[in-house]
């Protein structure tokens, strides 16, 4: 049904990439659009780390999405000509089984309990999601972000489901700034008293430490350009406080505004494990080059997308795999975009990102 969540179940036990399984596990997922007879419109969404499978409303669910002005008629992603599903990551605390989940040995939480997952088992997770579905060969699979991340690994681990991909603001691998970023991000959490060595009662028992951990994250996702455009050095209006330190800048109130709705909002061991998992995945695990990974793929056309601003995840890295890909056989479409609003322009400066992933569409 369009619009609503809907849940795969995976194969009990699922064995995962790294040692361990999960039993009774699910992926949540929403639709739109329509799957033809053929079963060959379909367009797989793979997420980055923290959104649900609610990418855009539906009418089962009016409100918007976290990609809602990509998905629906005449969009992008065109609902009157594809078949969209959207996969929240196995390890997420947005419907899929994740560390929140209840263990089916007791009914509690698993919390540490969870194994160590990587991003070719979120892969396997939404590759189940389409088999389900009895598709066997997708039109595109997309993934912003971590999504990216995804996107390849299921290019690799279910070569004829994927044979075009549309991935930005990712990279083949993460730099060193960015696992030591996702490093002190996940100190700061286990830091907070309320963490409990992972045996918090509930999510905003950590509020503490996910709002700082998602304040230093939001700080890289603009770039330093956008936030000299947004706020300068402006203050905001004061208000009398007994904290001589207490917020003064505009640019401070945006942050703990961002740290507010966060806290309680996120599962902080699903925000660790999938942080891990980003800081995991290589693909020249799978070759002694990225070129050499790329080639044991079937994909056929690709589009990548990077920014210029982005700090996260440079162009440069963008670049890299799009010259990988090329090497590898697939006819690549590269794009530099040069949006100041760096790691998270994906979501925010659709007219840049929207015709550009359309022609591509358009073209297959």
């Amino acid at each position: 049904m369009p619009g609503a969540t809907l849940y795969t179940a995976l194969p009990s036990p699922m064995p995962l990439h790294r040692g361990g399984e999960i039993s009774a596990g699910v992926i949540a997922y929403e639709t739109w659009g329509t799957l033809n007879a053929a079963r060959d419109n379909a367009i797989l969404i793979v997420t980055g780390m923290s959104p649900s499978a609610h990418a855009a409303s539906g009418p089962l669910d009016p409100t918007p999405g976290w990609w809602e002005p990509m998905i629906g008629r005449d969009r992008s992603f065109d609902t009157e000509r594809y078949f969209i599903v959207c996969v929240n990551s196995l390890g997420s605390c947005k419907g899929s089984t994740g560390p929140a989940s209840a263990h089916p040995d007791d009914g509690l939480p698993y919390r540490l309990r969870f194994p160590s997952i990587s991003i070719e088992d979120v892969a396997d997770g939404a590759a189940a999601v389409a088999y389900a579905l009895g598709i066997e060969r997708l039109r595109a699979v997309v993934g912003p972000s971590m999504g990216g991340m995804t996107a390849q690994a299921m290019a690799l681990r279910h070569r004829q489901l994927v044979p075009n991909l549309i991935v930005m603001s990712c990279a083949a691998r993460s730099s060193a700034f960015a696992i030591a970023l996702r490093s002190l991000q996940r100190q700061i959490v286990r830091a907070d008293p309320g963490y409990a060595n992972g045996q918090y009662a509930h999510a905003i028992d950590v509020a503490t430490g996910m709002g700082l951990a998602r304040k230093l994250g939001v700080a890289t996702y603009r770039s330093p350009q956008e936030w000299r455009e947004r706020f300068g050095r402006e203050r905001q209006k004061q208000e009398r406080s007994d904290d001589p330190f207490a917020s003064e800048f505009q640019i401070e109130s945006y942050l703990d505004a961002h740290a507010r709705r966060w806290a309680g909002g996120f599962d902080p061991l699903s925000y660790l494990y999938l942080s891990r998992a980003m800081d995991w995945f290589d693909l020249t695990d799978y070759g002694d080059s990225v070129e050499a990974a790329c080639r044991q793929m079937a994909v056929e056309h690709a589009l990548v997308i990077g920014v210029a601003t982005d700090i996260l995840f440079p162009v440069e890295q963008q670049e890299e795999l799009a010259e990988a890909l090329a090497a590898a056989g697939a006819d690549v479409d590269f794009q530099s975009l040069p949006s100041i609003q760096g790691h998270d322009a994906f979501l925010v400066d659709i007219p840049r990102f929207a015709p550009v992933i359309s022609r591509f569409l358009d073209r297959l």
